[in-house]
């Protein structure tokens, strides 16, 4: 999938290059869910970076959108989320919606955003492991990527939203 004109994980992999981060490419059968492509991936759950699209309402017609991102072994904390953006009502986006904020489909989200309506949030968590796991916008490919690298390029706001 695309977002504009360039396919997100063309603009990942030049993104990661140009800011020289230290990364490596998993191949893999296909699979999107945390549990499962961790184990093909080899690493513990917790390593993996779960990225899911919440969308918050802020006012009768206001609505905002949030990549969240936590560990793979965690759960997004809705209310958490909700509260951060100061709303009145938190939940998952429709797929549709959030596949096409992500630019690419569910399983193969993104811990980086590539849209200006989409808020990357990211769980200190998902901060303590030297790297850390994600599926490349494709099912059958991950990155392995250093977690000061993904700190560093992606630039999330760090809050906790996971209990």
């Amino acid at each position: 999938m695309e977002i504009g004109d360039i396919d997100v994980y063309e603009r990942l992999i030049g993104d990661l290059d140009a800011a020289g981060a230290c990364y490596r490419l998993i191949d893999h059968a296909p699979e999107g869910r945390t549990e499962l492509v961790s184990a093909l991936r080899g690493h513990e759950v917790a390593h993996a970076a779960k990225c899911l699209v919440v969308m918050v309402k802020t006012g009768k017609k206001q609505t905002r959108y949030v990549l969240a991102v936590v560990p793979g072994d965690a759960r997004v904390d809705l209310e958490a989320v909700k509260a951060l953006l100061g709303g009145t009502y938190a939940a998952f986006a429709a797929k549709d919606k959030a596949e096409e904020l992500a630019g690419s489909v569910s399983g193969t989200v993104l811990p980086f955003s590539y849209h200006p309506r989409l808020e990357l949030i990211a769980d200190p968590a998902l901060l303590r492991s030297p790297e850390v796991f994600f599926n490349a916008a494709r099912l059958d490919r991950s990155i392995a990527l250093a977690t000061d690298d993904y700190r560093r390029v992606a630039a999330p706001r760090i809050e906790r939203i996971a209990p």
